[in-house]
């Protein structure tokens, strides 16, 4: 009897750890990343990846761009573990990996190619020798408009325009009976929509956040004049409810042929000349962002990139899977199933160097718009920081965030335009002196 137990056991053991073997073999990745069409499209085209790597299953959080980024940020400074790959930015990936939240991806394998990155990109993502994230899409922004309505007004956009080329465009542009709005920009509250949008607008108008002793600046009449060419701009010549719109919302409006002008991020031109979902994608043109004679444009640099918290269990899957999504096979599988128009931009030098994509009509002016960014020098007077469209300081996400909220209740009409800048100057100069950076 006993013998015929142990037996039973024996086989019992082995049945247990034949389950356990099989199980482990199976790892579940959990992706949070944003709503941009090209990450909906990355999710869809998954399944090539896990044919490839069938031990690995994915699990999605897709998320609209301020939810994604206060979910990201909590879990990852807390150590929560919610995600394997998280969708972040150029703002969060040096003070991530400072802080040791992120792991390095120096040890990606050969085929990679790390080396075909656009410096101006992969700078970006390095922290003392170590890259923490892999771009998968990078970007400036730039002015998209429609040529049609610009031949309409008897006018042509320059190459290079200035704001005031801008204004004059939209006032010629913009047919409200017919609900065709001369320009839209970002007006939703949030430091990565209507406060990207804004901070790169200012350093074309001199503006800064601080001066060189870390003391805000909404106080100065730099900034006093961007917010008020902004919110002219708006109220005579953008759509109604525009404090709500982000990137998405006015991305749908131009498709919808309701703007004469968008000026936003670079990697919006492959949707709106797509003419599966742009009902204007044959009368769409490209110019620089524009600037007011200072020497510097208000085009901002930003990379989504894909990175791995310090607190995944799943750390050798996860890289498998950001070797897969930000490889050259990955834009190559992008181009034979959609077309080069449609490859996640703005990463690999070999994509600009490819004469397949340089017949793409906004490839040029978008890795001119990279190149034009200097988030080293970003303003026309020198300041303490670094980043373009940000200030690459861990207060700035909770500062812009407070200020983009002032900002979008100026647009809505519930508060002045000076009221709006009094307040983001008290707010900002009491989280700055509560971090130490003034007295």
């Amino acid at each position: 009897m006993k013998r015929l137990n142990r037996a039973l056991f024996g086989a019992t053991a082995l049945c247990t750890l034949a389950a356990t073997a099989a199980f482990a073999q199976d790892t579940t990745l959990t992706i949070a990343t944003v709503n941009n069409g090209d990450m909906v499209r990355m999710q869809k085209l998954s399944s090539d990846f896990e044919e490839k790597n069938p031990g690995i299953k994915l699990e999605w959080v897709v998320l609209e761009e301020n939810v994604l980024r206060q979910r990201v940020t909590t879990d990852v400074a807390t150590k929560g573990g919610q995600y394997d790959v998280m969708t972040i930015g150029t703002y969060e990936v040096p003070i991530w990996g400072k802080q040791g939240w992120l792991v390095s991806l120096n040890d990606l394998p050969d085929s990679y190619d790390v080396d075909d990155l656009l410096p101006a990109i992969r700078g970006g993502l390095t922290v003392d020798g170590e890259l923490y994230a892999a771009p998968f899409y990078g970007e400036s922004s730039m002015v998209m408009y429609r040529t049609d309505l610009m031949e309409k007004a008897g006018m042509e956009m320059p190459a290079e325009p200035t704001w005031d080329d801008i204004k004059k465009a939209a006032e010629a542009m913009t047919d409200k009976e017919n609900e065709v709005y001369g320009i839209c920009l970002r007006g939703k509250a949030g430091w990565g929509e209507n406060m990207a949008f804004l901070t790169a607008m200012s350093n074309s108008f001199g503006a800064r956040w601080f001066d060189e002793n870390w003391n805000p600046q909404f106080d100065s009449p730099e900034w006093k004049e961007t917010i008020d060419f902004y919110l002219d701009l708006m109220n005579n010549y953008g759509p109604p409810g525009a404090s709500s719109n982000g990137f998405n919302e006015n991305l749908a409006l131009f498709q919808q042929g309701k703007c004469g002008m968008w000026i936003d991020a670079t990697v919006a031109a492959s949707f709106v000349t797509n003419p599966n979902d742009s009902e204007v994608a044959d009368s769409v043109g490209f110019a620089l962002a524009p600037d007011k004679g200072l020497g510097k444009r208000s085009n901002w640099l930003w990379a989504w990139s894909l990175a791995i918290p310090a607190g995944t269990d799943a750390e050798d899957a996860a890289k498998k899977f950001i070797d897969w999504a930000t490889s050259k096979q990955y834009l190559e599988m992008v181009a034979e199933k959609e077309g080069w128009a449609n490859v996640p931009p703005g990463t690999r030098k070999s994509l600009y160097e490819n004469p397949e994509y340089q017949k793409v009509p906004f490839a040029e002016m978008t890795l001119e718009s990279i190149n034009a960014a200097d988030p080293t020098n970003p303003t026309v007077d020198p300041v303490p920081y670094t980043g373009v469209q940000f200030v690459a300081i861990p207060e700035f996400q909770g500062i812009a965030t407070a200020t983009g909220q002032q900002f979008s209740a100026a647009l809505a009409g519930t508060t002045s335009a000076d009221d709006a800048l009094a307040a983001s100057q008290a707010l900002t100069e009491r989280e700055m002196k509560r971090a130490g950076y003034i007295k």
